[in-house]
Formats: structure tokens, sequence, C-alpha cells
């Protein structure tokens, strides 16, 4: 028999992850406030906890997807919190993408109790989450990551063990500030092609088959020529990357120019208002100094 598994934070990427344990023969215990998660998820045979301490005390492996540093630390710590109904053998991964100096101290304090904390962020879009095809970056006792990989496999296809805890979630910030520079690099150097007078549609096709190609340019790259920009995370809730290593930086007196370069872009996007949009809107801050719009050509 395959151990319990209870499951924190059923959003946009949690909520498949979770499928695909239960699709793998893992009885799953799950913890959701809304009500159609909850039909979604029993009807799949999940079993619903209306409180954490109760799925706590039936889970032997308990997995979190939650959106931030402050949200895993409540479930843990808080009022409510898991943290007095656990006991020695049990195993909390955290999926979701924290800070990586508060993930160390949260694995330190949970192995202080006899507790093995794995942190094993993941990478990869809602498509990717729906798959099971997501990449997962592990930090934690190597020999804990070998007893949950079963767990992870069923919900990535590329599953890598980064060493301590902690670098599970350092590995996935300088991931996704990678990430975020390139999306700022392509928001200015398509506003700068169209104000020279190129068309921004064979840029973005050069961009795409030449050397500058990446990521950002096949992901955003179209949706910026149809002006569509709600697919993908919103800059809001992915500001904390930029954020993370920006303290990492001033912490360890890391100069990271490229870096603070790019956070400047992201800082006035946000205070354009364009934070509940997908980091292609970044585009409309170059757009707006230089009095120019990247779109396709109406036809």
């Amino acid at each position: 028999m395959k151990p319990e598994i209870g499951f924190v934070g059923l959003g946009t990427m949690g909520k498949w992850m979770a499928l695909n344990i239960l699709k793998a023969g893992f009885p799953l215990n799950f913890f959701a406030r809304r009500r159609e998660v909850i039909e979604e998820m029993t009807s799949q045979g999940g079993r619903s906890f209306s409180s954490l301490k109760e799925l706590a005390r039936q889970s032997a492996w308990i997995i979190f997807c939650l959106p931030d540093t402050e949200t895993v630390e409540e479930v843990l710590f808080g009022k409510d919190g898991i943290m007095d109904v656990l006991n020695p053998g049990q195993v909390v991964i955290d999926c979701g993408t924290i800070h990586p100096l508060s993930t160390r101290k949260i694995a330190q304090s949970l192995m202080g109790k006899g507790i093995p904390f794995l942190d094993a962020p993941v990478s990869g879009m809602e498509a990717r989450a729906k798959d099971g095809t997501l990449t997962i970056m592990v930090g934690g006792e190597e020999s804990v990551f070998q007893k949950v990989r079963p767990a992870l496999e069923a919900m990535g296809n590329k599953i890598i063990y980064a060493g301590a805890y902690g670098n599970g979630q350092m590995m996935k910030m300088i991931n996704n500030v990678l990430f975020d520079i390139h999306c700022a690099a392509l928001a200015e150097l398509l506003a700068l092609a169209v104000k020279m007078g190129l068309d921004p549609e064979e840029v973005v096709a050069v961009f795409r088959s030449g050397t500058g190609q990446c990521f950002a340019v096949d992901n955003f790259g179209p949706l910026i020529l149809e002006r569509n920009f709600v697919p993908g995370y919103p800059m809001t809730d992915a500001y904390k990357d930029m954020v993370h290593a920006a303290e990492i930086s001033s912490a360890h007196r890391i100069p990271l120019p490229v870096t603070a370069a790019t956070m400047v872009t992201y800082q006035i996007a946000l205070d354009q208002g364009l934070g509940r949009e997908n980091k292609g809107a970044m585009v409309k801050v170059w757009e707006k100094v230089l009095g120019v719009q990247v779109r396709k050509k109406k036809t």
C-alpha cells in the first residue's frame, strides 16, 4: 500500500499535480475551501478534510503548493497550523516557490522536531502540470528525496536533486530570474525594433529561429504581437523572485547588474498598473517611452 499523501494548495498548478498523484495510485487527502475544487477532487477519489491539523494527522507525506513564504509559514506555524500535530517519520514537501533563505529556516525548525523537509519547487506552465511533465528541483536529505521520489515522478518528468535543503528554491529562483531577464530584454528590444522601422512579426520570427531564441520569445513573442497579455503568471505574483534575488544580492554582497536593470523595468510595469497581466506586458513600458506599439499587421 502506498503512503497517504496530504495536499494543500489546489490552485492552477496544484490541482493538476494532486490529480496526477491520484492517478499514480497514491491515497490522497486534501484541504480546499472552494466547493468546485472539493467536488472535482472527491469525484476523482480524493478525501477532503476541513481541518489542516486533521489532514496532517492522517497523512504520511504532506505536499504544499502555496503562493508565498508567508502562507507556508502560516500553514506550518500559525494558529491553525500543523506543526504541533506532526510526528517524526512524516515528511513535508514544499512544491511552491518561496524565499530560499526562509526555506532553510523552515527546514531547521522541522528537522529540530525530527520531521524531514524537502523544498521541491516546480517549473512549467499549467499545461505541463496537467500532463505531469513538470521540472522539479529538490533540496534536502538525499535519503528522504529517494523515499518520496515516486510521488515527485507522478508530477514531473525531470526530477533534479540539488543538494541541501534550500537549494531547490535557490535553483528555482535563479531559473525564474533568468526568465524575467529574457522577458525584460524582449520587451525593450521589440519596442526598439518598431521604433527603428522593423516589422515586429519578422523580428519575432528571427528571434525564434536565430541566436536570440529562448522560452520568453517562444512563449510571449506571439502573445505580444496579438496584444494578448492574459495567459501566464501575473507579474504581481511573479515579482517575488526578483525581490528574493535582490535580498540575497544585498545580504551576501553579490553584484547582479543585469538583474538590477531588469528590476527597474519590472517595477515600472507594476507602477503603471500592469501587475495582473503577464510578463509580456512589460513591452508596454517601452511602448510608452518610445511612442510605438508592437503588434501584428492587420490583415
